[in-house]
Order: structure tokens, then sequence, then C-alpha cells
């Protein structure tokens, strides 16, 4: 489609922010979702300079009825959902696991993992109607690669990749792909607050082959990517976009 409807859960930072900016640069109709109205509204604003129709609904991934009214607002916007990027996540509380509780697991997997699970069944509920669209959920190479200090965090990830690949399977027959894309080490505000001091998030960054940390545009420019027909023939992957940091 020319001008695809994207809708983009945890939108207003990092890559998610990245993320609306690449698709309003491709011509999409964009519709941004997050907790902060002001940093919504400013956003949508950027989107709108770029030439987008963008509209921000804010969104509590781990309440059912604010995803529900999330994408049936979009469908009353746009008549259509096409794309949709489950962005919205939190790094828990890094440290290890004698220092985890009931409550530091409930706070990360509430939004990780409900939060995926929330957002692919209502997206999943109009696309699989519609007979099209994609779905790319937002992993970790720790989904695949355990890291110590992060075991919560560690656990989500493998959690959303398997819902990913679990829906990928049960929406192939109705043609809606779903993917997840699994970053490595990325310049972003949860890097800092996972690592805690640029000792240590140089200490992680030295174990990436590439030497260095991704950019929040070049996920979202995969993510781009895979939610599109170019894409066509791929679901129920995880694609890491690690500088290689799997392979080591």
């Amino acid at each position: 489609m020319n001008r695809p409807v994207v809708l983009i859960t945890g939108a207003l930072t990092g890559i998610g922010r990245a993320t609306a900016l690449a698709f309003a640069r491709e011509g999409a109709r964009v519709v941004i979702s997050g907790r902060r109205q002001e940093a919504g509204n400013k956003l949508v604003a950027e989107l709108r300079n770029l030439g987008a129709e963008a509209e921000f609904l804010r969104c509590d991934v781990r309440h059912d009825d604010d995803v529900r009214d999330l994408v049936d607002k979009t469908v009353a916007r746009f008549g259509r959902l096409d794309v949709a990027v489950n962005n919205a996540g939190t790094e828990g509380k890094p440290g290890p696991v004698t220092e985890q509780s009931a409550e530091s697991y409930a706070a990360t997997f509430d939004t990780n993992v409900l939060g995926t699970l929330l957002s692919m069944k209502h997206e999943l509920r109009v696309m699989q109607a519609q007979g099209h669209g994609s779905i790319v959920n937002l992993s970790s190479t720790t989904g695949s690669k355990a890291a110590p200090g992060a075991s919560v965090y560690t656990a989500s990830k493998h959690a959303v990749e398997g819902l990913t690949k679990s829906a990928a399977l049960e929406a192939a027959a109705f043609g809606v792909r779903v993917n997840a894309v699994a970053p490595g080490p990325v310049e972003t505000e949860m890097l800092n607050r996972f690592t805690g001091s640029a000792e240590r998030k140089a200490g992680l960054i030295a174990g990436v082959p590439l030497k260095r940390a991704g950019t929040p545009e070049e996920i979202a420019q995969t993510i781009v990517f895979l939610a599109s027909d170019k894409a066509s023939f791929i679901t129920g992957h995880i694609i890491a976009v690690d500088g290689g940091k799997l392979a080591s």
C-alpha cells in the first residue's frame, strides 16, 4: 500500500520515536501512543511537519480497555490498520536474581509481556478480519542470549519471542505476518538506565563486534523494512540488529 496506516506503542522516546519519524518520511499515516500527553502532542507536530497525517492517542498497554480503545480509534480515524509496532517496554529493575521480587517481576512483565499480548490481541482482531497486516514486536538480544543482572528483563523478552512465534503461526492463515526485532545495545535512555554508569555501558558495548552501540534510527529502518511488502515472505522470525553480538 502506498500510504499504510501504522500504529506504534511506546512511541515517544528512543526506538519508538525514531520509528514514527521513519514511517512518516515514507509517507505513512501514523498513530503514536504513550502515556504522556504533552510529549505525544509535540511528536505529532513533528510528524505533521514532515507531511504525515498523524495522531496521538494516550494508552497504557497494561490495560485491556486502553488497548482496545487505541486500536478501535485508529481504525475509526483511518479506516484500517496495516502495520503495528509494539514497542512499549521497560528495563525493569536491573540487578541479581536475589534482589528481585514479585513487584519487580510484575512491573516488568505487565508492560513487556502483557502489553505485547494485549496489543497483538486487538491488532489481530482487526487485521485478521481485513485479511492483511504486519505486526512487529520489540524484543532484545537478551531474548536469545542471557545477560547477568537482567534476569527478569531477559525472561520477559524470551516471552515476547514466544508470543511472536505463536501469533505468527495463528495469523498466517489470515494473511497477517508477525515478527520481532531484537536490538543489541542501542543509544537510548533505557540503555543508560540499565547500565547505570559510563563504565558499565562501555563494557557492554565492548562486547559488540562492531565496537559501538546502534542508533534508534538503525533499528527503525529494520522495522520499516520488516513491516513492508519487501518482507512479504517473512513471518515468525526474530531479526537481530545487534552489530554482530549474537554471532560472537
